[in-house]
């Protein structure tokens, strides 16, 4: 049955890692279980996701995407045109049945459930973080200690992936040829454009591609920089971000290092990798940037998608109720004065 559903998720253009961690879900609920697929009812999907959320305290996200797997499993096994039913019914007299049903599964209502604490960095956070990865190299290298250079790359990534906006796969594909110029900004030389060629991929299908254009000055020479004084002492490929060994660098490293950063500034446990993505939104909006623009800029299939991101802050928040309420007085005292004209 794993086998047949394998290949049927193959078929369909499914990631291999999708596929493997479907398949754990199903053989660890059938351990859970202690009976095969012909065998489980509803009453067991009762017991192993009441377990799973009252003693080990899964999140939302995780019971939904386990139901999810198994109810993906069981309308195959079930299907008529898998011919499973009959065999088993001839083999064990009773066949498999879907048993995740709408009445003890978990509801998908919100577009988006990310944890609360989750935000974007302040811009004072956003400083103090960039110069601490930069404090870092300076104390390595001071030192006389190995280390300082992959500190460096990792100071640079961080930095990539805010100034343009990136996810953590994104920037750590990103190659030296995927730079251009951009015609209609030429202070930013080589560096106007950048093409993301691993984007977010729709299910089934492959990354997709952006292009991000460049919007802050200073960093086309954050990249520049690094292409001079380290990137040619770690490899001498394309890769913009690799290891010493000249693999690409590992995302258990960068949430490692980052981490470390933001628990040595003693920042919100709210703060993650993700957040210089949201804080790149957050501040584009702030700075008066067109909506769409910056919709186009990140990926985002819909506008509701990137105003999930959109952190603004109570300043900024604070200075467009202002101008409104300025521009509500000003029409107001306008208005009197025709009047009593």
């Amino acid at each position: 049955m794993l086998s047949g559903w394998r290949n049927q998720q193959l078929s369909r253009n499914l990631k291999h890692e999708t596929i493997a961690q479907r398949e754990r879900v199903v053989q660890r609920f059938h351990e859970y279980t202690n009976e095969y697929p012909w065998q489980w009812q509803p009453g067991h999907v009762d017991e192993f996701f009441g377990d799973l959320r009252s003693v080990q305290h899964a999140k939302q996200a995780t019971v939904r995407g386990y139901q999810g797997a198994l109810r993906a499993f069981c309308t195959y096994i079930s299907s008529p045109d898998y011919g499973w039913g009959p065999l088993c019914e001839r083999l064990f007299g009773t066949q498999p049945a879907q048993v995740c049903f709408t009445w003890n599964t978990a509801a998908h209502v919100q577009s988006a459930e990310s944890q609360p604490t989750k935000r974007a960095f302040t811009r004072r956070e956003l400083q103090d973080f960039f110069d601490r990865a930069d404090d870092e190299v300076s104390r390595i290298a001071s030192a006389g200690r190995k280390g300082w250079l992959p500190a460096y790359r990792d100071a640079v990534l961080f930095k990539v992936a805010y100034a343009w906006g990136l996810r953590r796969n994104e920037v750590r594909h990103v190659q030296t040829v995927d730079f251009a110029r951009n015609p209609h900004a030429r202070e930013f030389g080589r560096f106007g454009v950048l093409a993301v060629r691993f984007g977010k991929a729709m299910r089934g299908s492959p990354p997709k591609h952006r292009s991000v254009l460049t919007v802050f000055d200073w960093a086309p020479e954050v990249v520049a920089d690094w292409l001079e004084r380290g990137h040619p002492y770690m490899t001498d490929g394309l890769n913009l971000f690799t290891s010493e060994r000249g693999t690409l660098v590992s995302e258990a490293a960068l949430l490692r290092r980052f981490r470390n950063y933001c628990d040595d500034l003693r920042l919100s446990p709210g703060l993650d990798f993700h957040s210089l993505r949201r804080s790149y939104v957050t501040h584009l909006i702030e700075a008066g940037m067109d909506a769409l623009f910056v919709q186009h800029q990140v990926g985002h299939e819909h506008a509701s998608t990137t105003a999930l991101y959109t952190s603004v802050s109570s300043d900024y928040r604070t200075r467009t109720l202002r101008h409104a309420l300025d521009s509500t007085v000003s029409r107001a005292l306008n208005g009197n004065k025709r009047e009593s004209s």
